[in-house]
């Protein structure tokens, strides 16, 4: 299909009848997202806005494919990516779609120059090292290429993880939380990065967040909680759903969560 044929009526990302809970310990089980419905267009920005423990990092682990949902559907560029083994859904991820984490996971041995050309390798391509030179050229950080990830600032380590998430030309980029980690005056311009970058590369961009300041920055701001139906019980102060355990998601200890290691 032709993303670029103004006809083209088929969203880049579209979300239906979603869910993914973990099992207690104590036997039961926890809904963390529960989402009717959820839609992005090509080259759309949206920032999704939602308290700690509301599902929102979760819910970026389940589009990457990182973590399986339980039921529903998740389409990208019309393709249905519910079903997929792991191996597949790793490719797609890789092929289609750009992460930037929290907490980077840059390769601490490796230069930023080296943790993007990686980055290649994993969508099975060949390493394009004047592509990987130009997007640290772009995130300002061409002059540090060489440097290993515990030579650079936390906000540079940031941008590099930018660069790295943007190497395969995704169609779509997902951000979790990008400023968490990031002193105060260099939140505003990560996140100016981010959406700059994106629209130099004609690229989605679904960031999560808790902040109102991030949040200002985007035209389309929706609440975790108007969509995840899990998160809008919880914020109601409303029991669980019939068969889960009676604990909200800040109860979970280090033992419930899965690979996403995460409910946020």
């Amino acid at each position: 299909m032709d993303s670029n044929d103004p006809g083209q009526r088929v969203p880049m990302l579209e979300i239906k009848d979603l869910k993914k809970s973990y099992s207690e310990p104590g036997g039961g089980t926890l809904m963390i997202l529960d989402i009717p419905h959820f839609r992005m267009d090509y080259g759309e920005q949206v920032v999704l806005r939602g308290e700690s423990g509301g599902g929102k990092t979760t819910l970026l682990h389940v589009i990457s494919g990182l973590v399986a949902a339980d039921s529903g559907s998740i389409r990208l560029e019309g393709v249905e990516l519910q079903g997929f083994s792991e191996a597949k859904r790793d490719r797609v991820r890789a092929s289609k779609m750009g992460y930037v984490f929290q907490t980077f996971n840059l390769l601490p041995a490796f230069s930023a120059l080296e943790n993007v050309r990686l980055a290649m390798t994993f969508a099975g391509k060949k390493m394009d090292t004047a592509r990987a030179e130009e997007l640290l050229r772009r995130v300002g950080l061409h002059d540090r290429k060489d440097y290993l990830p515990s030579q650079l600032s936390v906000g540079q380590q940031q941008r590099v993880s930018v660069a790295r998430a943007l190497a395969n030309r995704p169609k779509l980029l997902l951000a979790d939380e990008p400023t968490a980690n990031v002193d105060p005056a260099n939140q505003d311009r990560i996140v100016e990065l981010i959406q700059q970058t994106c629209e130099e590369e004609k690229v989605a961009l679904l960031l999560v967040t808790h902040s109102d300041v991030v949040s200002k920055r985007f035209g389309r701001v929706e609440q975790l909680r108007a969509i995840n139906r899990a998160a809008a019980l919880t914020a109601s102060g409303g029991e669980p759903e019939a068969g889960s355990g009676s604990r909200g998601r800040e109860g979970l200890g280090a033992g419930n969560t899965s690979a996403s290691g995460a409910v946020s």
